[in-house]
């Protein structure tokens, strides 16, 4: 897929090697990307990232994840800052949509931005708020351990209920990837949450923290930050959750950056008070 624009923009699929552009991009505006983040952004979709080129040098970037028929999610729009205000965002955009088909598109977007996307048919879902602070000590929690290769099958099941697609690929990968590290709470049989944290470019990163109550969530927390204790950390809040909300507080997070999530139509029904933390602001 590629297509011409102003001033000889052409945009192209990127591959896996034009992470670091990407990823560098998003670190320079302060979104902190996961240092480790490619590899399982790339599985769950590798024809889902774009880049716009002139002469050959990206200036412009953008992706739109495919997961399953029904839903998509646009994210890691970017371009160069001496760059814009010449059509290679919307050229750039306008491009990688296409790519969505009839599904509806979802997106976490800047405060700057929102008005943007409003008019191109995105609807405001609620508020998400990232967090973020020194971690706190706890006091490890009971039910509370690593998560291994024999709970991907119970976290996927758990996960969908949270999200609004399926998204196994990218979970076998996020679970895994290096630096990251998950956890599960089970009470008795049953799994009552999870949480995974990883490095990124100015502070470790929260996402997703999903779980079934707010003591379930708070016990993740403690256990995903007990290697980091003294160190940044970072959590993607939706605002309704108010237990969420009040646990970031709690732990001594300050809010710092806002985003909104929208919709360009109807998704599935989710459990939305189980999302404590979102995964990840680039592919929701």
């Amino acid at each position: 897929m590629n297509s011409a624009a102003p001033h000889d923009l052409v945009v192209t699929q990127a591959t896996l090697a034009d992470w670091p552009v990407i990823s560098g991009w998003a670190a320079a505006e302060g979104w902190n990307p996961g240092l480790s983040d490619g590899s399982a952004f790339f599985a769950q979709d590798p024809d889902g990232f774009f880049l716009g080129r002139i002469d050959g040098e990206p200036v412009s970037a953008i992706s739109v994840v495919n997961y399953g028929p029904d839903y998509a999610f646009l994210g890691c729009y970017l371009v160069r800052p001496e760059l814009r205000g010449h059509g290679h965002g919307l050229t750039t955009w306008k491009t990688a949509l296409a790519h969505a088909g009839n599904r509806t598109v979802g997106l976490d977007g800047v405060v700057a931005q929102q008005d943007n996307y409003r008019q191109s048919g995105f609807d405001l879902a609620y508020r998400t708020i990232r967090f973020t602070g020194i971690a706190p000590e706890g006091e490890a929690a009971r039910g509370v351990r690593p998560a291994g290769p024999g709970d991907l099958a119970a976290i996927t099941a758990y996960d969908s209920a949270c999200y609004p697609a399926d998204r196994p690929r990218f979970l076998a990968e996020w679970l895994t990837g290096p630096g990251h590290r998950a956890v599960v709470r089970h009470d008795g049989e049953r799994l009552v949450g999870y949480g995974v944290i990883r490095p990124g470019h100015d502070c470790l990163r929260i996402g997703p923290l999903f779980a079934d109550t707010a003591a379930d969530a708070r016990a993740l927390f403690t256990a995903l930050v007990a290697d980091a204790v003294g160190h940044e950390v970072a959590i993607d809040v939706p605002v309704p959750n108010a237990a969420g909300v009040a646990l970031a507080e709690e732990a001594g997070l300050r809010a710092s950056f806002e985003t909104a999530r929208m919709y360009t139509g109807p998704v599935r029904d989710l459990a939305r008070e189980r999302v404590f933390g979102v995964t990840t602001l680039e592919l929701g």
